[in-house]
């Protein structure tokens, strides 16, 4: 999800997609499963339904702004996501395509709905699998009510479940992603964020691999919207850097949290007592991130709704999915002398490597910085 600064600690996960002659019909099929994966004609069906209602409610961007019944906050919002889409291409080198040039409104406030399940003492998020896509630790929903049945079903089974709303997802360049009405009100920073994002996923996808793709994609955010404001809108510059900071250290601290789960869960002691040490590791999250609002953050309390509802593993897992990698692919891009042209075509044979040398390489450029995955 992509995190709004008038309420970033909803984290706006993304979930990336690849998807009528027979031969689109086999395309949609291909994108719906990078939503969630897994099988079920019934899944599958409201899948591919929600893809295609997408598609039907699009309208170019120049037909919405020839259009008088529209407003201008929405006038607004397509000429500063026209002047992102433009500096994403030019400047990030990212798809030059017909994505984010046309609009939908899809009268809801997310596009999908996606499912993290974690068994009861691991931090490990279940995956579900297809043949075209390989495997996702996510399961997602373009209803609410439908993700929540699904979730209900986890728990039942034993499951730690996270849902999380999702304002814009990538179909890979299967389909010309829309501008949509979940977002396109977003501060500039966040809509900035979110457009390099999605795109990024258009650039190298590693099936089966989802902290690899969203960490990659955070890496692009990051550093494409650190040019962006450093270009066109430097007066902005300060407060950005602010929001990062903050991003980062409860990054940093849910992170702590994660280790400090991983080894209670592996240490040689009951599962009542690991149960114990759960809850109190869980508490203490919640207590050390208020001693950071009330104390150096001055009040500034963002966050506070990344803790409502239930805070549990598949809550903390799901944001090692767009976190884990980012240093590593950061170093890959300082390696490659800012250039995107040069950083693409390492993540492109990262992406193209089989899991197990995929991870080494990027522990190596984690651990040292220059590492490039031909090396």
């Amino acid at each position: 999800m992509r995190r709004s600064e008038a309420n970033p600690g909803q984290r706006v996960w993304s979930a990336s997609g690849h998807a009528m002659a027979s031969g689109w019909l086999a395309a949609a099929l291909g994108a719906m499963t990078s939503i969630a994966g897994c099988a079920g004609s019934a899944y599958l069906a409201q899948s591919i339904g929600g893809q295609f209602d997408l598609v039907r409610r699009a309208r170019p961007v120049e037909a919405v702004l020839a259009d008088p019944r529209t407003g201008p906050a929405l006038r607004a919002g397509l000429a500063k996501a026209g002047e992102i889409r433009d500096f994403a291409t030019r400047e990030l080198l990212l798809p030059d395509n017909a994505s984010y040039r046309r609009f939908a409104d899809i009268g809801r406030p997310y596009v999908v709905w996606n499912v993290f399940a974690a068994a009861e003492l691991s931090l490990q998020l279940s995956e579900w699998c297809f043949p075209v896509a390989g495997c996702v630790a996510y399961r997602g929903y373009f209803s609410k009510s439908d993700a929540d049945e699904f979730a209900g079903h986890m728990k039942s089974e034993g499951f730690d479940v996270y849902v999380g709303g999702v304002p814009a997802y990538s179909t890979l360049g299967w389909f010309d992603d829309p501008l949509l009405s979940t977002f396109i009100h977003y501060p500039e920073a966040e809509l900035a964020r979110l457009m390099f994002h999605e795109l990024a996923h258009q650039v190298a996808y590693a099936g089966g691999d989802s902290t690899f793709n969203e960490s990659f994609a955070v890496a692009v955010e990051r550093e494409g919207v650190r040019r962006y404001f450093a270009q066109a809108a430097p007066e902005l510059a300060a407060a950005y850097a602010r929001a990062s900071s903050r991003r980062e250290e409860f990054t940093r601290l849910v992170s702590a949290s994660r280790r400090r789960l991983d080894a209670a869960y592996a240490a040689p002691s009951t599962d009542d007592e690991k149960r114990v040490a759960k809850q109190r590791i869980l508490a203490e999250l919640r207590r050390d991130y208020d001693s950071l609002k009330t104390g150096q953050w001055e009040g500034y309390a963002g966050y506070d709704t990344w803790f409502a509802g239930e805070t549990n593993n598949a809550k903390l897992a799901s944001m090692a999915v767009y976190a884990v990698r980012v240093p590593a692919f950061e170093a890959l891009l300082r390696g490659s002398g800012g250039d995107f042209a040069a950083f693409y075509v390492q993540v492109k044979k990262l992406a193209a490597m089989s899991r197990r040398e995929r991870d080494a390489a990027l522990d190596a450029a984690g651990a040292g910085g220059r590492q490039t995955a031909s090396e």
